[in-house]
């Protein structure tokens, strides 16, 4: 069967399910709210994933009832999960938050429990949870330091509910970032693969970063990487607790505190529709 017939017979098997569209700095998502509706499968979010024939998106976010005020499940263009997606939990709180009237929120994920919170101006903040920094916790295959690890460029791993690989370079835009982020994502290393960012030192307390997601390839920013690389700077000593990330598609601020790692920017929320499978 060929794959444009593959894509089409999955569609065929779905019903209609209503969908909103949102991005984080040019990251994109579709969310759809199965409080009370149909629940998201893999076979969905592909069908959905297809810039050409679907949507189109980075991740694909469900909410569904939880303990707290709603619980997220997170899903990549290839049909696999993720247990932590920052921007979209950014723009899922401030439209939760909106809807409700309320100032804060309560999210649970599979990463945990996260808290949210109107920061004003339009900005939105989650803390994304205590950053994992063994070996274990990431996960990476063996027992090693995760602040230097044994792989050309000595990147520094971090767990943030997702497993991430952090290089820091003299120049982003030098990198060849289709073809290194693939590589890394797949490297032995890490057993669930790993997101891939390569990062720049610009000015004290400021980095620019380009990121590669697992099971997604480039994308315009990423919430959890941000985070990640704001913990792995700090380690490094190259910057302090709280950073200022530019992404190819816009700013984060991330402030590494005690109950973990906060990370506020801007969300957008352009369009609402329906899916006819």
């Amino acid at each position: 069967m060929q794959n444009g017939a593959y894509i089409a017979d999955m569609q065929h098997s779905i019903s209609s399910v209503p969908f909103m569209k949102m991005h984080g700095l040019g990251n994109d998502f579709v969310v759809i709210d199965s409080r009370g509706g149909e629940r998201v499968d893999a076979t969905l979010a592909i069908a959905m994933a297809d810039r050409h024939r679907g949507v189109g998106f980075d991740q694909l976010a469900e909410i569904t009832a939880g303990t707290g005020d709603l619980h997220l499940t997170f899903w990549n263009s290839d049909g696999s999960q993720s247990a932590a997606c920052g921007n979209a939990t950014r723009c899922i709180a401030a439209w939760e938050m909106s809807r409700r009237g309320t100032k804060a929120l309560t999210i649970t994920t599979d990463r945990g429990t996260l808290s949210a919170r109107d920061a004003g101006n339009g900005l939105t903040s989650v803390n994304m949870g205590v950053p994992l920094l063994d070996w274990k916790e990431v996960p990476l295959a063996r027992a090693m330091d995760t602040l230097s690890l044994p792989i050309d460029g000595l990147p520094t791993a971090t767990g943030m509910g997702n497993p991430h690989c952090s290089f820091f370079v003299d120049d982003v835009m030098a990198v060849d970032l289709a073809i290194r982020g693939a590589e890394i994502e797949h490297h032995p290393l890490f057993p669930e693969r790993t997101n891939v960012q390569f990062a720049q030192l610009i000015g004290p307390n400021h980095v620019r970063m380009r990121v590669w997601e697992r099971g997604a390839g480039i994308t315009l920013a990423s919430g959890s990487s941000s985070c990640a690389v704001a913990v792995a700077a700090a380690r490094r000593g190259l910057t302090g607790r709280v950073v200022r990330i530019d992404l190819d598609g816009g700013t984060l601020d991330i402030d590494w505190r005690d109950d973990g790692v906060w990370m506020t920017g801007p969300t957008a929320h352009p369009y609402d529709g329906v899916w006819h499978g």
